[in-house]
């Protein structure tokens, strides 16, 4: 990860309130796993790509879903925004189901893809940390997962999240390490933190202090635009080659 030191701890302090959110998620009302699948199914599929336009499928968790935001405040909606101003033709995806653990991820990811999709952004591995669950269980999740994008010829960016230091320094670099050990393993673009620039800000988040509000998710945006923009020469090498 790129090193913030001083930024690291307060990053985690930070991160470690989402275990008891996500918990009093599960309590309130929701919609079933087979109703927020069919509905994610619909809104990846109902839009076909248009001529000259690269789609890109941010698959990912509350971070991505854009919790507790309109839906045009969301990454993947500020994302399109921001680099439609770039003079880009992309339209993004919204494949983020709160609560996601890489597993779960996993288990959605044929049908959070479109075929007309040009590259993924993965953004999953918080609400594991949060969890507690096996780094060695997560890393297989997440292999499996750049495993099955890539069989499809699609480049990817992967995203990468911090576990809470209360797990242990043990944990806390065997989770670490997940993300750019994958990185090297299968040639793709890392991003080492996803709230990079927005946590600890409290003008950045929201009352929880988890989940970035529309302005934190505009600097998240711009702060990881240079490698989404990576991402997007990938496509188009692709294409042309």
């Amino acid at each position: 990860m790129r090193g913030h030191h001083s930024n690291s701890v307060g990053r985690v302090a930070a991160l470690k309130k989402v275990k008891q959110v996500e918990k009093m998620k599960l309590c309130t009302p929701r919609l079933s796993l087979l109703a927020a699948a069919v509905i994610l199914a619909l809104s990846c599929h109902a839009l076909r790509a248009e001529p000259g336009e690269t789609v890109i499928v941010a698959l990912g968790d509350s971070l991505t879903a854009g919790y507790g935001l309109p839906q045009d405040q969301s990454f993947p909606a500020q994302l399109q925004a921001a680099l439609a101003a770039r003079g880009q033709t992309v339209r993004v995806i919204n494949a983020g189901v709160s609560g996601d653990t890489a597993s779960a991820g996993l288990q959605r990811l044929d049908w959070a893809i479109p075929d007309d999709a040009n590259a993924v952004i993965v953004e999953l591995g918080a609400n594991d940390a949060l969890q507690g669950l096996p780094p060695a269980g997560t890393q297989m999740a997440l292999a499996e997962i750049i495993e099955r994008i890539q069989a499809k010829g699609l480049p990817v960016l992967l995203a990468g999240m911090e576990a809470p230091r209360n797990m242990g320094k043990a944990y806390v670099e065997s989770f670490g390490a997940i993300y750019p050990d994958l990185a090297k393993q299968y040639g793709v673009i890392l991003h080492p933190f996803f709230l990079e620039g927005a946590a600890l800000h409290d003008e950045l988040m929201l009352k929880d202090g988890i989940h970035p509000n529309g302005k934190g998710v505009a600097v998240i945006v711009e702060t990881m635009m240079p490698k989404v923009e990576e991402l997007l020469a990938r496509t188009k090498t692709k294409a042309e080659g």
